[in-house]
């Protein structure tokens, strides 16, 4: 048996990654679910105070990011989306663990995020200290109509 060992690097990004941003995101998210953002709320968001985004690469190959933000000592994930082919290799773990030490590292106190319900990534979430806090019925509209509900988590960092 042998052992696959890849090497995740993670990079500041800014909104000359946006092309990379869309297209990672075009791979990430299902349509059917609403959950992917726009080009255009994407460069809007990177517009203002406290937005930072961290680029994901697996063996050189880009891989994945996520979009954050910082408000008073609160900070927010935004979007956390992984190229489904490099799933399972540690790559949203890895851009997990950097937003929590960014937003340490800026003094925020909680960090926040929204998941579609049914979402895998809940997994990791909740295996990683974030505890559910609220529900947003039917918030997530997908390209057939069909709404979905978000879930609200939250993690202590102090």
């Amino acid at each position: 048996m042998s052992t696959v060992l890849h090497m995740i690097e993670l990079r500041s990004g800014s909104v000359a990654d946006l092309g990379l941003i869309d297209s990672i995101m075009a791979a990430a998210f299902d349509p059917r679910f609403g959950e992917a953002w726009t080009h255009n709320q994407c460069l809007g968001i990177m517009a203002l105070p406290g937005v930072w985004l961290t680029i994901a690469t697996l063996d050189g190959a880009p891989a994945g990011f996520a979009l954050s933000r910082l408000a008073a000592d609160e900070a927010e994930l935004l979007l956390l989306a992984t190229v489904p082919a490099m799933r399972r290799c540690g790559v949203a773990a890895a851009l997990l663990r950097s937003v929590v030490a960014d937003s340490v590292t800026a003094g925020a106190h909680k960090l926040h995020l929204e998941v579609r319900e049914g979402n895998e990534a809940i997994r990791l979430y909740q295996g990683t200290g974030f505890v559910k806090v609220g529900e947003r019925r039917d918030y997530y509209r997908g390209t057939s109509g069909q709404a979905f509900h978000a879930f609200t988590y939250s993690r202590d960092l102090r």
